[in-house]
């Protein structure tokens, strides 16, 4: 072939390609419920010839959502992005940050091992503004950055981690059907909530389906249940100490939050299948007693992944629905707390694009895209809550941006061998019959037996 035939070759094909690389972005630009501006803003960062390296948690439907938001960071800015995970992510960036091999950017849903990295000098801090912008922009934005805040290898404290899709535990879960039928409304307090389970025995239902059943980790829904019952009876600040064991395990906060989750789970009036039945049914079978008929529980309170245990083909919204865990009347200066967990991105190796990509998180558009794509909930308020996928996401993204206090869940924060190990057997042998009392001392023995 000629030359010049070559080069027309060459142009023909360029001039194809341009247009295909435009529809390897799913939501064309212009259309839908996005902030395109913050696309056209990115373009203004040049990035071309400059490789971003990410290493994150999300693998399989998460990593496709992933990677449809990290399209149009490449697109705009014309840098190779290269994105990785591991099936044993949390040990593999452990391994890439003290080989001195680290990804530019290392996203983690562990604070307490992104705490670790930061005390050995593996992360970069961020700035200033940064921690700024989440305060400013993030429903409880000082518990996002109180989060994402850790001390150096200098023992100073600074700013590490940028929050980036959050996971929300603080949620009830009931069938709009039955309580149309029964006349029940949705408790706005947790006054209101004993009254309405009250109110269900008096009409001859049980209000609550509870089970910790979880094969070697049973135990674990009570320390969701402990954890959102402490954010609702003790300051933001003595729930941090609990976490922390400045404030014992034994303590009268953490005995009555263990009190208070016992006149729900040790209630044989309560619960579907008695108190007996709570640490052996487990904990996906437990909400089925929703859709019974008639049914046998009227509420179930677990985290927002619980629905993929639901009835095939339930609809959320319709079939089943949720309503946010309330706070006490009574205890108003605590405000509207909420109980989850969420992913960090952290700079592990500095550079233009790593920059640029926290900047990219504070854009609206970095969420809505992944919000419409689905999995991804955000706390940052300056989105447009109708990029959500569906209504429950949208629903449950609102908690978020208007919680005035967030909080990591606790038992994932302590040691190993506590909150994944004593606080669960401790649960399993309160709903067994022992004193909230005696379960608080033979927690914090455990603990007192690991320093």
């Amino acid at each position: 072939m000629r030359l010049h035939h070559l080069v027309s070759a060459a142009i023909f094909a360029m001039a194809v390609a341009s247009p295909a690389l435009a529809a390897d972005l799913k939501y064309p630009p212009g259309e839908g419920p996005f902030h395109w501006e913050n696309f056209e803003a990115l373009k203004g960062v040049d990035l071309k010839g400059e490789t971003l390296t990410i290493f994150g948690p999300w693998r399989g439907d998460d990593e496709a959502h992933v990677q449809v938001v990290l399209e149009y960071f490449r697109q705009a800015t014309g840098a190779d992005v290269k994105y990785s995970s591991s099936e044993n992510y949390e040990q593999q960036a452990v391994i890439d940050t003290e080989g001195g091999n680290p990804s530019n950017i290392t996203i983690l849903p562990q604070p307490g091992l992104l705490a670790d990295l930061a005390a050995k000098g593996r992360l970069v801090p961020l700035t200033d503004d940064d921690a700024k912008f989440v305060t400013d922009n993030y429903g409880a934005g000082a518990s996002w950055v109180a989060l994402g805040s850790y001390k150096g290898k200098d023992g100073a404290s600074s700013f590490y981690a940028f929050p980036y899709k959050a996971d929300l535990k603080s949620l009830v879960w009931y069938v709009p059907e039955n309580f149309k039928d029964a006349g029940y409304e949705i408790p706005q307090t947790m006054e209101d909530l004993i009254a309405l389970s009250d109110k269900i025995i008096a009409d001859g239902g049980k209000p609550w389906c509870i089970g910790l059943g979880s094969g070697g980790a049973t135990g674990w829904p009570a320390t969701d249940w402990v954890e959102d019952i402490m954010l609702r009876t003790q300051s933001p600040e003595t729930y941090d100490k609990w976490v922390t064991n400045e404030v014992k395990f034994d303590s009268p906060e953490v005995v009555g939050a263990i009190e208070t989750f016992g006149s729900f789970a040790k209630n044989d009036a309560y619960v579907d299948g008695g108190a007996a039945g709570v640490a052996s049914i487990d904990f996906r079978d437990s909400p089925k007693g929703l859709f019974a008929s008639p049914p046998k529980c009227y509420m179930h309170r677990q985290a927002s992944f619980i629905p993929s245990f639901f009835p095939e083909g339930t609809k959320i919204g319709t079939d089943a629905d949720f309503f946010y865990f309330p706070p006490y009347a009574s205890k108003p200066d605590l405000g509207r707390p909420v109980l989850g967990a969420g992913t960090l991105a952290t700079i592990t190796k500095d550079s233009k694009g790593a920059r640029a990509f926290i900047e990219f998180l504070k854009m609206p558009l970095a969420h809505e895209i992944f919000m419409k794509d689905g999995g991804f909930l955000t706390p940052l308020k300056s989105v447009n809550q109708d990029a959500y996928i569906n209504d429950a996401a949208k629903k449950q993204g609102e908690i978020l941006a208007s919680a005035t206090t967030f909080r990591f869940d606790g038992s994932d924060l302590m040691p190993g061998k506590i909150g994944a190990g004593a606080m669960w057997t401790g649960m399993v042998d309160f709903v067994g019959g022992k004193s909230a009392a005696d379960t608080g001392a033979a927690i914090q023995k455990a603990w007192d037996e690991i320093k």
